[in-house]
């Protein structure tokens, strides 16, 4: 894809809204030096900080602080690029975003330095989406992840796999061209055996990209049951703090309560429900209907049974029989601790069940490694891709085209077409193919100023 270069100047607060002790407002466009000149009467030296007086139109400083000069093609974006580094007050980064507009920027739109940055060649596709997941990552380990893709490392790993696949239409391709030739490019290559070898990449990094999947999005785990089986007592030991109100009385939790807890890195949102019952209290009724709702958005369902009930009840049935199918279930028998019972991992009736006791916290890290084992979690996390659906979607069809290909050894010219699309869906990875429209959309969803 040829990219476009923008030529006017953007403006944008770059820090969070609200007040701090610094904000910063970014310029980013073509022949930047002139304007700093204006805004602060001083000649800037490249990657110098210079402390200045940010002036309006009438000289009057409207703010001090430090002027940052990057001038192309030596910073972020590509351009020259200015950072002024003011106090950090609302009114005052209006103030002077204000007067940079009034100098001829016009009001970044989300995402659009990192926009620019992918146009002029500073990053590809990948990489600028790393960007966004980095300021986004909810746990440690997915902020690593970010990182080792703005680093490029997801990037390579693409790029290794559209070489390989470059070079094998160059064989497949010349064979078309030279039909009469003695020598058999394919076999004399082993262009067969670096398909299946090609293919196996592919699985290893689409495994990487599963995991990376799950580290950005998590898993959301909804807790459900009758009334005072114990469900806001296991959300408050799986955050570690009482987050959700526990007395003897049916019907206390009205409403979902949402938590974000980590377990090994993978951000788990649990979500605790009013109990299922029949009853007549309108209030506590407009929360079971919520429940519902929560349950049919969930990847994990955690039912929790009262032990002493003596298993599984016919209002137990009940909400089993309303639970929708395709959602991954887990039976949870609590209050052990008042039952004489042990913690374990088991089977109840077929299915995965862990026997735990919420209020004395044992048993609490089965129901953890179980809820992992759900989700895919294999541990570790130290070379995983934090991929978006698009890299999935990109990564399956890529590995689509290959099984074709490897498939097609009786058909050349439709082995060299399946050989182009794998490359083409690759290449929609880093952005080398990518539409317009796919560009907005992506961008879009960025913070401005970044």
């Amino acid at each position: 894809m040829e990219r476009q270069r923008p030529r006017d100047l953007i403006a944008a607060v770059a820090t969070a809204p609200g007040r701090g002790g610094i904000g910063v407002v970014r310029v980013s466009g073509p022949s930047l030096f002139p304007f700093a000149r204006t805004l602060c009467g001083i000649e800037p030296q490249p990657r110098h900080a210079h402390f200045a007086r940010f002036l309006d139109a009438d000289g009057v400083p409207l703010d001090e602080g430090l002027l940052l000069y990057f001038p192309a093609p030596h910073s972020f974006t590509g351009e020259d690029v200015l950072e002024l580094q003011g106090h950090g007050g609302p009114v005052v980064m209006q103030m002077l975003l204000a007067r940079c507009i009034e100098l001829g920027a016009r009001l970044a739109e989300p995402g659009e330095f990192s926009k620019r940055a992918f146009l002029n060649g500073k990053l590809d596709l990948a990489q600028a989406e790393g960007v966004a997941d980095l300021i986004e990552a909810s746990t440690a380990a997915a902020a690593r992840s970010a990182l080792r893709s703005l680093s490029g490392v997801f990037s390579a790993q693409a790029n290794s796999i559209r070489d390989h696949l470059v070079d094998l239409r160059m064989l497949v391709e010349a064979t078309l061209d030279f039909p009469e030739e003695e020598v058999d490019f394919l076999e004399a290559a082993d262009a067969f055996g670096k398909l299946s070898t090609l293919r196996t990449e592919v699985d290893a990094i689409l495994e990487k990209a599963s995991q990376g999947s799950l580290l950005r999005n998590g898993l959301h785990v909804v807790l459900v049951g009758q009334p005072n089986v114990g469900k806001s007592s296991l959300l408050n030991r799986l955050a570690g703090e009482e987050r959700a109100i526990v007395t003897d009385i049916a019907g206390t939790t009205r409403d979902a309560l949402r938590e974000t807890i980590q377990i090994e890195g993978i951000p788990l949102h649990v979500i605790d429900t009013a109990g299922l019952r029949d009853t007549a209290d309108a209030v506590e009724r407009i929360g079971i209907e919520r429940t519902w709702k929560e349950i049919e958005r969930a990847d994990v369902i955690v039912r929790l049974v009262d032990i002493r009930s003596g298993g599984l009840c016919a209002q137990d049935a009940e909400i089993d029989r309303r639970l929708p199918g395709g959602i991954e279930r887990l039976t949870v028998f609590n209050k052990i601790d008042l039952a004489n019972e042990t913690p374990r991992r088991g089977e109840h009736e077929g299915k995965i069940a862990i026997w735990l006791s919420a209020k004395a916290g044992v048993g609490i890290e089965l129901l953890q490694q179980e809820l992992l084992r759900i989700a895919g979690w294999h541990g570790g996390g130290g070379d995983v891709i934090l991929a978006r659906e698009r890299h999935m979607l990109a990564l399956r069809s890529a590995r689509e085209h290959i099984v074709n290909a490897s498939e097609s050894a009786d058909a050349l010219e439709l082995m060299a077409e399946e050989l182009r699309l794998a490359q083409q869906s690759i290449n929609e990875i880093t952005g080398e193919f990518s539409s317009d429209d796919l560009l907005g959309v992506i961008f879009s969803r960025f913070c401005i100023g970044k």
